[in-house]
């Protein structure tokens, strides 16, 4: 399997596919599909403290066979986790379940706290007090990158105004029924890469009639037409299954191509 890579304006190579671990439990269930998954050739595993699984990722990197090195590890600050001082305790907590002394990809993981009905600009001077933070331990190389998730152009504007780094990563929804055409264009314009996160539509792209054609014709699963439609707009995206046949098949997607009228086909809004 040829797997592609993407390089970050500093240098940092991601993976062009990672593994996303969002409702996968604590435990034998998160650290079983972990391990799968790097077995699967997967090395970027992409998790938060607000998923609560960062111990059993921790332990199955350590158990997979493989050097820390080898594997890219994602954590993300809690929402609710505003502030420079909070920043700092949020992060050692991270490092101290993932049982290692860095991590590759640090991001602010909303704008907002969860459930909180505002647009999130009441909530900016707190998050660049989190991002100085991090620009802190990026210089302090306890972080290879940092970056955010669920930042619009309005909040990636007020955070740039006062940053000495501009983010390298903006993880966000993406997938063929929600394509933000504005904040990908912000994000393309910056140079900020893009990791779709839920690029399965959380199923839902299964019960696409066109989806499934296109699969047919090309002799693949649909999860893997729709996840070579992320990796050809340049998408990174963040496949999670717990089932050892799709966590392989989500990363199998290097060796076919779709043509424009399949690329069309597939998403409901072109870029």
């Amino acid at each position: 399997m040829r797997e592609e890579k993407h390089k970050l304006r500093n240098g940092l190579v991601l993976p062009a596919v990672g593994f996303g671990t969002w409702l996968l439990s604590e435990g034998k269930e998160v650290e079983g599909a972990v391990i799968e998954a790097i077995d699967a050739g997967y090395r970027l595993i992409d998790t938060a403290s607000f998923y609560g699984n960062e111990k059993g990722i921790g332990k199955a990197i350590g158990e997979s066979g493989l050097d820390r090195k080898d594997v890219l590890v994602t954590t993300k600050l809690g929402a609710e986790s505003k502030g420079y001082e909070e920043t700092l305790r949020a992060f050692e907590a991270s490092l101290k379940k993932l049982d290692t002394n860095y991590v590759d990809l640090y991001l602010i993981h909303s704008p907002v706290p969860w459930g909180a009905r505002s647009d999130g600009m009441e909530y900016m001077e707190a998050n660049i007090a989190s991002w100085r933070a991090m620009e802190d331990l990026y210089r302090e190389r306890k972080i290879r990158a940092i970056g955010v998730s669920n930042f619009e152009p309005s909040h990636l504007d007020a955070l740039l105004k006062e940053a000495d780094i501009v983010p390298m990563v903006n993880q966000i929804e993406i997938h063929p029924f929600h394509v933000p055409k504005e904040t990908i264009a912000y994000c393309r314009k910056k140079d900020i890469v893009i990791q779709s996160y839920s690029p399965l539509a959380e199923g839902r792209i299964f019960s696409a009639a066109h989806l499934e054609e296109i699969a047919s014709a090309k002799g693949r699963t649909v999860a893997q037409i729709v996840l070579r439609w992320h990796y050809q707009q340049g998408f990174l995206p963040l496949p999670k299954s717990k089932t050892p046949e799709r966590i392989r098949e989500n990363i199998d997607i290097f060796d076919f191509e779709l043509d424009a009228r399949e690329m069309a086909r597939i998403a409901k809004t072109n870029l």
